[in-house]
Formats: C-alpha cells, structure tokens, sequence
C-alpha cells in the first residue's frame, strides 16, 4: 500500500494533502474512441439527428466533465482548470462487425499541486457517452473502447508519454 497515496497507512481511503506540492503548469491527454455503423457516422455528419450537433454536444460535455471531474471522483481535487481542448477525427476502416469510429481526444491544462489526469479521462467519457446518448436510437450497438491516458506533463514526475518506457 506505500504507493498508493490514496491510502492511509492503516489501508482506509483518504484525499492526499497536495498543499506542500509546488504549483506548476500541468497537462493531460486521454482519447477514447466510439465505434458504430457508417450509417450512423453519415447521419452525424449529414447533421440529420433529432437531438442536434452531435459534435458540438459532445464537445461541451467534455468541457463540463473536466470541469467537475472532482464531483464524480471521491479523491479527486478541485482544479483552477486553465484550458480544455477537444478534437474528434473519424475512423474510416471498419472493423470486424463492419463498424467505423469517431476518435476523441482531450488535453486539458492547469497550473496547480496536483495533476489533470482524472481532468482529460472524465473529458473523453463524457463525449463518448454523449455520442452514444444522442445516437442511441439509430445504433444501440455502439461501443465505446480505449479511454486512456496518452501524455501527462508537470510535477515532481515530469513527462509520461503513453508506449515510451517508465
């Protein structure tokens, strides 16, 4: 348990006192992706869906997710966020159940004690789960995969990049 901060040294769970950390500038980078049928990819384009932009709405939500990331995460801080950035790039090649997808990313920003991590992964959930909500009635198969961290840079940890070596 000595290397999980989130644990007191009897086991019980507590928020870790970053108040003696120094502040400093903080980023993170977490991309999931959604898979559905090209019909459905079409029809997000075509902007023909009942509920509206379906981009645009995922967008916000991210941008809302990040910012309450501490409401939904129990040891999570509250951060002075300072920048949150989505981008979404369509997947063209099928896979095996002949379904496309949308790839998210979020990078997201502060100058702060402690890291934006939970930030960016909340981010990328939340514009998933908004494309799913707002496609669900055309395409209940979606599945959502590969929510992760790509890159987080600042601290005492400096940069960790996603495939590079600890």
């Amino acid at each position: 348990m000595n290397d999980l901060t989130h644990f007191s040294a009897a086991g019980r769970a507590r928020m870790i006192d970053v108040s003696e950390k120094a502040a400093t500038h903080r980023t993170a980078i977490a991309s999931g992706v959604i898979r559905l049928f090209p019909a459905t990819l079409a029809r997000i384009h075509a902007g023909t869906l009942a509920k509206g932009n379906v981009l645009a709405v995922a967008d916000v939500a991210a941008v809302m997710a990040a910012k309450r990331a501490s409401e939904t995460i129990p040891m999570c801080h509250a951060l002075p966020l300072s920048g949150i950035e989505v981008s979404f790039a369509e997947i063209a090649a099928p896979d095996a159940e002949g379904r496309v997808g949308i790839h998210a990313t979020a990078t997201v920003g502060c100058t702060g004690a402690t890291g934006v991590e939970m930030e960016a992964l909340c981010a990328i959930s939340a514009a998933l789960l908004t494309i799913y909500d707002m496609c669900k009635a055309i395409d209940r198969g979606m599945r959502i995969e590969n929510v992760q961290l790509e890159e987080k840079r600042g601290g005492k940890s400096g940069v960790w990049r996603r495939g590079e070596a600890a």
